[in-house]
């Protein structure tokens, strides 16, 4: 399984892999029933998850609903810590993840619009460097695993921070190296076989180290470092997160 994950990811093109992925998962979710972990996301308990990544780690995705641990972070954050789920917001979400687009979609409260350059998920067509929206239009902004991708991520933050109403929040995670004191990126690097040496992935153009917050703070934000996984203790090997992962949420100044 990891072998063919692996093929999956570096082989496959990702509007490709959406679209299997809703086939894939309708036959493996039975094989891994039990009650070993959880993905607070659908729900649903597992014997063991996917493997998932270039690396294959080990209880990634969720069989069912497709979340990785990143997803299960945030949606842990959302219900503990916002009010997505009762209050009256206007959000716009940037390359929707799979596993949320439905269930948001589903919220009465929540006027939703996403946005992709090239997803098929997407409602309207739209480059992040130039989102096609008034300033101060959205109560919230989603923007995960984006910003690695994006040639300026300074003017693609910016772009987030206009949109957002004073007192919005954004979510915007990124993979990070925890070993990095300075985000690593080098435009002159083109080869994706080079780049994903370099930057973890064919299409990365990135690879973000401690000083993350800080050039979202540069882009206008006030950053929130949430240790959501922290406060989980123990619990967060039964919802098969991973240990010590920061949520970086940006919030418009009023």
């Amino acid at each position: 399984m990891k072998q063919f994950m692996r093929f999956l990811m570096r082989r496959i093109p990702r509007p490709i892999l959406l679209r299997l992925s809703y086939i894939f998962r309708f036959f493996i979710v039975r094989f891994y029933k039990g009650n070993q972990l959880e993905c607070p996301v659908c729900e649903t308990q597992f014997r063991k998850m996917l493997p998932y990544g270039i690396n294959s780690r080990e209880n990634a995705m969720c069989p069912k609903c497709l979340s990785l641990e990143r997803h299960r972070l945030i949606w842990l954050y959302l219900q503990n810590k916002t009010n997505i789920f009762t209050g009256k917001n206007k959000m716009l979400h940037i390359a929707p993840e799979q596993c949320f687009l439905g269930r948001f979609k589903k919220l009465e409260k929540l006027d939703y619009t996403t946005g992709d350059l090239f997803s098929p998920l997407a409602d309207v067509k739209m480059d992040v460097h130039d989102i096609p929206f008034d300033d101060n239009t959205f109560d919230i902004v989603f923007c995960n695993h984006v910003l690695e991708h994006v040639t300026d991520d300074h003017k693609a933050m910016s772009e987030i921070c206009r949109v957002l109403k004073p007192g919005g929040w954004a979510m915007l995670q990124s993979p990070k190296d925890p070993k990095l004191k300075v985000t690593k990126e080098d435009p002159s690097i083109t080869d994706p076989w080079e780049r994903e040496r370099e930057f973890g992935q064919k299409d990365h153009v990135r690879m973000y180290g401690d000083d993350y917050a800080a050039r979202m703070a540069k882009a206008g934000f006030k950053v929130i470092e949430d240790q959501t996984v922290f406060e989980l203790g123990e619990k967060y090997k039964y919802y098969s997160l991973l240990p010590g992962e920061i949520l970086y949420v940006g919030v418009k100044p009023n």
